[in-house]
């Protein structure tokens, strides 16, 4: 498939300019198959980007079969105001649901394993601002040469990090010109499972031996993913 971004500003809401960063995935039997939409905007708090990421899709499944994107972009041109005020609605009433309440997916896990980082220190702040926006716990684990990334959360929000890691500019080539990250590997992606402890925050760490980096994985319940995965990347 394919990944491209638009750039929208939406005049006269919530008394300010609101610009919407819109990234959309077409698979390759688009439109066959529904897009991939992420939605960011400096404006706007997460959880409003999410729902108006919801409410594309709602729209998007009524195009099924036809060319949807600019449709999409017209759609929330004139009723983002709309989406603000419902997900201001919607909002006040989870508030009043218990705190145990999932979404339907359950809470998800990934890990990725990174060849590389060029530059590293803006492609950490780079990862921490997704975990931070996506509401994703984890680490970002540093041992030696093995880069790996690790995160918990809604399989919704996961599926969006994966879409930033691979269409984002988030590291520079050997000649210092800002690239995409091509060499990243998916080790594991599945639902967390009840001996799995839930990581709180989300951290970055550097270890200084296999047995610290371990020691990270079995204080979290996931001995079996750290020896199902990682030994191979240390030979």
């Amino acid at each position: 498939g394919i990944s491209f971004r638009i750039q929208i500003i939406v005049k006269e809401l919530l008394d300010t300019d609101v610009l919407l960063k819109l990234l959309f995935h077409l698979p390759v039997n688009y439109p066959s198959t529904l897009p991939d939409i992420s939605v960011n905007s400096d404006q706007l708090t997460r959880a409003q980007c999410m729902d108006v990421k919801d409410k594309l899709l709602e729209q998007a499944k009524k195009h099924l079969s036809e060319p949807m994107v600019h449709d999409l972009i017209l759609w929330i041109q004139q009723h983002l105001k709309d989406v603000i005020k419902q997900s201001a609605t919607v909002c006040n009433e989870k508030t009043t649901l218990s705190k145990g309440t999932s979404t339907e997916d359950g809470i998800w896990m990934l890990l990725l394993h990174l060849d590389h980082m060029r530059a590293k220190g803006k492609y950490v702040k780079t990862v921490e601002k997704w975990a931070s926006d996506l509401r994703l716990t984890g680490r970002l684990m540093f041992m030696g040469k093995i880069i790996l990334i690790l995160l918990q959360g809604d399989r919704s929000s996961i599926k969006e990090y994966l879409i930033l890691q691979k269409t984002s500019k988030v590291d520079v080539d050997s000649s210092g010109k800002k690239c995409k990250e091509k060499m990243m590997s998916v080790l594991c992606d599945t639902k967390v499972q009840s001996q799995h402890k839930r990581f709180q925050t989300f951290e970055v760490k550097e270890y200084s031996t296999p047995k610290e980096l371990q020691k990270e994985f079995d204080t979290a319940g996931l001995t079996t993913l750290f020896s199902e995965f990682v030994p191979p990347l240390l030979k």
